[in-house]
């Protein structure tokens, strides 16, 4: 090492003021001996703490003064202009008016691709071709997420928790095999704990991911490689089943991967993604019809199998035949009003409730009126027919069961309503009569029993909505007022409640599709909108707007393609909402009879 001597500092002359006058200055000569600080290289002296200086006061030379002064400048001057700064001091930053963007530390690739993709105003737009985002984009985007959540649970946390599905909704998994929702009691998917085949279905709100019993970030070294003890963790590690099992030959192993993702992952987003149904938002057709009643508890419309659509306008029946367009008027009741219209399963008899408490029964083909039936002393706001059985219910809180074969007026007469009966739904395979009442009751009758099979309580508002489901036996779907706004779906074979869901507002009718498991429902108070509803999983498919008052009727064509809607607005809407049925008998959704296929001779 070599010492370092500090270089002799050569002392200039300091301007100083001296405490006891202010406005004297002096011009004092370098002290003799006395080295400068090397710590500090200070050039001034200090003065004490008395006030006065270390020499004299003595006359101000103004020559010296000006000598000095110059002195001071010019070697200001010289510091400026060395080229290399003191070590001792550190390099101030400059500041200007320009701003020179410093790149160092930035990642250039991730923040071009963060640009919002907005055209310059020279670059025409391309925004007013674009769709307006509508229910195929949410559909697409919720099945985005899905796939997301899927992969990223299954890449953290492996197939030790269970993925989320929808809940079982079917009423029964013993009588119906070929139910289409999603069960969770599947012995191909892991479970948190791990359960045998035996077990029940789990609840859904077992569904939320819990601790997984897999330590993932676990490390073994090579001496328990060799010793073979892998038994640290509960499933071992890759290295020891590799030093028991020999070298790892399956090539889709994540050991010889490019990819972050893992191989089950991989498949999933390679997988063929079904391509959402896309519904069509704009009625196809729209009919007037003046004198349309806005009631909640009346069922003026209906579609026949004869393709002939009933409406009730006022005292008179109209027919719209959907192949010709041809309109017909069926009949006119002079001093009575129609209240409800309701089409036999197959032919061309049509029923008539009146606001007299009478049930006629026309033959359509010929316009002739075939029989008038008696036994109500209220109006008739609701007919089923169960083939050659006709079901009425009345405003006098009754239900009576009519043989159209009979002469006599009535079969069988059901009390057991407080209040008017506004639904009425017959599940012609299975011999059970549905039946709805502003009493907020739902009631499930078994044949023609004058006692109920079930008193379904659960809503809080009046009862119309009522529809069996064709896909599954004891499927029953209901739907309530205003002040309860929720579809409900009921397992009649043990009076249990499947599901429900809110819908927001006022449910007036449900049918289910005929191609599809699908349903859809019209609505009043306050959206006035149709949806139609995915089931189990109750995600909404579509949801249709056009109406300016409730929605309060609805029908399907025969062919189940189309559903026609009408409201106080005094219009039908038609809109396509199903997919054409399959002809290899299998449906939409895998519903149907295989037999169809063989219906058809050429």
């Amino acid at each position: 090492m070599t010492d370092t001597h500090p270089e002799p500092h050569k002392p200039s002359p300091i301007v100083t003021r001296s405490m006891d006058d202010p406005t004297a200055t002096d011009a004092i000569s370098p002290l003799d001996n006395d080295p400068p600080s090397t710590a500090t290289r200070k050039r001034s002296h200090i003065i004490p703490a008395n006030g006065h200086h270390r020499g004299a006061s003595e006359p101000v030379d103004a020559a010296a003064l000006t000598q000095a002064l110059h002195g001071v400048e010019g070697e200001a001057q010289s510091r400026e202009r060395t080229p290399v700064g003191s070590p001792s001091r550190k390099r101030q930053r400059i500041y200007g008016d320009r701003f020179i963007p410093n790149r160092e530390g930035r990642d250039l690739q991730a923040s071009f691709s963060l640009i919002p993709d907005i055209p310059s105003p020279a670059t025409p737009s391309k925004s007013k071709n674009r769709t307006p985002h509508g229910e195929l984009h949410f559909q697409k985007t919720e099945e985005a997420n899905r796939t997301f959540s899927t992969v990223l649970r299954q890449g953290v946390f492996g197939s030790t928790v269970p993925q989320p599905t929808p809940p079982h909704l079917s009423p029964d998994a013993a009588f119906s095999p070929t139910s289409h929702s999603t069960t969770i009691n599947d012995p191909s998917r892991a479970r948190t704990p791990p359960s045998n085949h035996t077990s029940t279905s789990l609840a859904p709100a077992s569904l939320t991911p819990s601790t997984p019993h897999k330590n993932m970030f676990t490390y073994m070294s090579p001496q328990h490689h060799r010793n073979g003890s892998s038994r640290l963790t509960p499933h071992g590690t890759p290295g020891s089943r590799r030093s028991q099992r020999g070298p790892n030959m399956d090539p889709t192993s994540d050991l010889y991967s490019t990819s972050p993702i893992h191989f089950d992952s991989q498949r999933l987003l390679l997988s063929p993604k079904k391509t959402p149904r896309a519904v069509s938002k704009v009625p196809f057709k729209v009919l007037d019809a003046p004198d349309l009643a806005d009631d909640f508890y009346l069922n003026l419309v209906d579609w026949g199998s004869s393709n002939n659509l009933g409406v009730g306008l006022g005292s008179c029946v109209f027919m719209w035949n959907s192949g010709t367009g041809k309109v017909t008027k069926l009949c006119d009741l002079q001093d009575d009003i129609v209240t409800s219209v309701s089409w036999i399963q197959r032919g061309s008899h049509v029923s008539i409730g009146t606001s007299k408490g009478l049930v006629q029964i026309w033959d359509a083909e010929r316009c002739r009126r075939l029989r008038t039936m008696t036994g109500h002393t209220a109006r008739v706001g609701a007919l089923a027919w169960n083939d050659h059985i006709l079901s009425s219910g009345s405003r006098d809180r009754s239900i009576l069961h009519r043989d159209v074969r009979q002469p006599d007026q009535w079969l069988r007469k059901l009390t057991g309503h407080k209040q008017e009966v506004c639904g009425l739904r017959w599940n012609a395979e299975d011999g059970q009569l549905a039946s709805g009442g502003n009493d907020n009751q739902l009631m499930v009758w078994d044949k023609l029993n004058a006692n109920p099979l079930w008193k379904l309580t659960n809503h809080t508002a009046a009862v119309k909505a009522i529809a069996w489901s064709p896909h599954q036996h004891h499927l029953l779907a209901s739907g309530g007022g205003t002040a309860d706004r929720r579809i409900k779906f009921w397992n009649t074979q043990t009076g249990t409640c499947v599901n429900e869901i809110d819908t927001g507002s006022q449910v007036c009718n449900l049918a289910w599709s005929k191609n599809s498991n699908e349903l859809v429902s019209t609505h009043g108070f306050s959206q006035n909108q149709i949806v139609v509803w995915k089931y189990p999983s109750m995600t909404q498919v579509a949801s249709l707007t056009g109406h300016t008052y409730r929605v309060l009727y609805l029908a399907m064509s025969p062919d189940g393609q189309t559903v026609v809607t009408g409201a106080g607005d005094e219009t039908l809407r038609f809109w396509k909402c199903f997919n054409k049925r399959e002809r290899n008998g299998i449906g939409g959704e895998g519903v149907g009879s295989r037999m169809e296929q063989w219906s058809t001779i050429r």
